[in-house]
Parts: structure tokens; C-alpha cells; sequence
């Protein structure tokens, strides 16, 4: 009897630990499919990036305020402020320049004045204050300032310039965690830097495949990288524009995952029950 009870346990024993030796092996495998940048860098090739200045496109919103050494000439070429109150009775309204002075009264609690900026139609044109219509579509912002000079210059004592993208912006889609379309109050941002603001990829995205598509001057373009391999640094896509788009592919892993979540859930419960019942049957005598 004291034989059988042993022989009992050591069986139980047994089991039990090629039940844990296989949730081990599952649980462990390769993570270089989800690991960036591996292998070496090379430093004297990746430290000579050159970030490429975003242009103004069709369907920007472009915010220009100008300055200069006379400040009631300089209200001609502002658009007028608009204040947003955060207070419970405050309103709307002012006006002001850059350069010049503008009152905001009226209001109670916070409240920030702001520009409502120009947008860039269809033909890359603004309707710029004081001047018409201007054409600034693949303009840099220093092409631009060049541009206000030219127009401004007779007109202005030493006139200088503001500019700044107002929905300087991108897409995530895929497998990322948080997708969606994200607004940035600067102009510059790095392939990895967008996808920490959306959480980072799933285990299952490929992050050998990204696929980065843009619009240049009405010329669709797009490119694929490896976020695996540190040349990734030196791709002209590794900094993301205004209004890219960012998709990241599911690999292998998920379409069987997805297609044998029913049998692996079934298969785990079926081994549970059977872990229970031989538990039972040492037991109970």
C-alpha cells in the first residue's frame, strides 16, 4: 500500500511538472521579432542626419504674425486676435497685432488670446492680410519670411516674422496601442518618438514593415522600414511631416492566434480539469 501511494505521488509529481515545463517553453520564446534597433550603430554615418524643414501644403493652417520698428503700420498686416475665455461669463472678442497693442476687455477668468491663422486653399494660396492672395504652397518658413520681405519691405521699418504650423499633425493605425490621429505643437517628430506618443506597438505589430505614407504637392509617396536595424536613423521617412500616415502591419503570430483562440482557451480548461480530477484521485484514498 505505502508503495502505491508512492508510485501515485511520484506519477502526480511528474505530470504536474511537465504541465509547468510546457507553460515554460510556451511563455519563453524569441523576442527579437520585437526588439528596435539591434546590431551596431554606426555612429559617424547616423550622427550626420540632416532633419529635412517642413514645407507648407494644401490644407495647412499657418499662423504668421509680423513685427516690425512701427508698430500702427504693423496692425494692417495682423489678423485680428481672437480671445478664447475659460471663465464662466467671459466672451469672445479684441483686437491686436504684433507689434502693436490690442485691448481685451470684457472677459472674466482665464483667457488666451490667439490668432485664427490662414488656410492654405486648394492652389496653395493664403489670403494674407493687408497683401491678397499669396502663393505658399512647398514654401519653407525661411522661403516664406522671404517672400513677406519682398512685399512688405516698402512698406515696414525692419519687419520680422512668426510662423508656425497650427495642425501640424499625424495618423497611427494598426497595431498600436492607442490609434487615432495626433496633433504635435512643435514641427518636428521622429518615427519613434509618434509611436510613443500612441503607446507603442502591439506584441503583434511588424516592426520590420512600417509603412509610412505621405502627401507631397499632390505626389502620393510612401516607404517601408525596419525599426529591427539602426539604419532605419538615416531614412528620410524616419522623420515624420504634417499629416503622415503611419500603419503598422500584424505579423504571423496574430493570424494564428486569432484563428486558434477557441481551441487554445478549450485546451487550457480541458487541462486544468485534468490536473484537478489526477490531484483528486491521489488524494481522496
Amino acid at each position: 500500500m505505502q508503495a502505491l501511494l508512492f508510485w501515485r505521488k511520484a506519477i502526480y509529481v511528474n505530470i504536474v511538472g511537465m504541465i509547468l515545463l510546457s507553460m515554460a517553453f510556451c511563455s519563453c520564446g524569441d523576442t527579437r521579432h520585437i526588439t528596435y534597433m539591434q546590431g551596431k550603430f554606426d555612429t559617424a554615418k547616423l550622427s550626420q542626419i540632416q532633419i529635412s524643414e517642413p514645407v507648407f501644403r494644401k490644407g495647412d493652417l499657418v499662423s504668421i504674425i509680423v513685427y516690425s520698428d512701427n508698430p500702427t503700420a504693423t496692425a494692417l498686416y495682423n489678423q485680428s486676435l481672437v480671445v478664447v475665455s475659460t471663465g464662466s461669463s467671459g466672451s469672445s472678442g479684441g483686437n491686436g497685432s504684433g507689434g502693436g497693442s490690442g485691448s481685451l476687455a470684457g472677459t472674466t477668468g482665464a483667457s488666451s488670446p490667439t490668432t485664427p491663422g490662414y488656410l492654405v486653399d486648394d492652389r496653395g494660396n493664403i489670403q494674407f492680410q493687408g497683401l491678397g492672395e499669396l502663393h505658399i504652397d512647398g514654401l519653407t518658413k525661411q522661403q516664406l519670411r522671404d517672400l513677406l520681405d519682398a512685399r512688405l519691405k516698402d512698406y515696414l521699418k525692419n519687419p520680422y516674422y512668426t510662423i508656425r504650423f497650427m495642425n501640424y499633425r499625424f495618423t497611427m493605425l494598426g497595431e498600436i496601442q492607442h490609434p487615432g490621429i495626433f496633433s504635435i505643437p512643435g514641427e518636428h517628430i521622429s518615427l519613434l518618438e509618434a509611436i510613443g506618443m500612441a503607446g507603442d506597438l502591439t506584441f503583434y505589430g511588424r516592426r520590420e514593415n512600417v509603412l509610412v505614407m505621405r502627401d507631397s504637392s499632390g505626389v502620393r509617396q510612401w516607404a517601408r522600414l525596419d525599426l529591427t536595424k539602426p539604419e532605419v536613423l538615416a531614412s528620410p521617412y524616419y522623420y515624420l511631416q504634417q499629416n503622415d500616415i503611419v500603419y503598422i502591419e500584424a505579423n504571423k503570430k496574430k493570424v494564428v492566434a486569432s484563428d486558434q483562440a477557441t481551441v487554445r482557451n478549450v485546451s487550457i480548461a480541458a487541462t486544468i480539469v485534468s490536473t484537478l480530477a489526477i490531484i483528486y484521485s491521489i488524494f481522496r484514498k
